[in-house]
């Protein structure tokens, strides 16, 4: 019986550690998606800032995705270990 406890814990961490993956991943495309949303909307009501605001949001969306990467990592490690 000890056993079967055990291995449940186990399953269920690990399930939960997927959906954390899961989640995590979702977080960064919503993210991603209302950075390039307001970028594009940024640009279309100042043309001649383009080139910034291409620039910051590129450095934005690559830090959700570094933040989105730690979390996937996170999570596996979890599961695994």
């Amino acid at each position: 019986m000890e056993f079967l406890t055990v291995l449940l814990d186990t399953m269920m961490n690990q399930g939960l550690a997927g959906i954390g993956a899961g989640l995590a991943a979702i977080g960064a495309g919503i993210g991603v998606g209302r950075i390039g949303g307001s970028a594009l909307e940024a640009m279309a009501r100042q043309p001649e800032a383009s080139g910034d605001l291409r620039a910051n949001m590129i450095v934005a969306a690559a830090l959700v995705e570094g933040v989105a990467l730690f979390a996937v990592i996170v999570c596996l490690l979890v599961a695994l270990g």
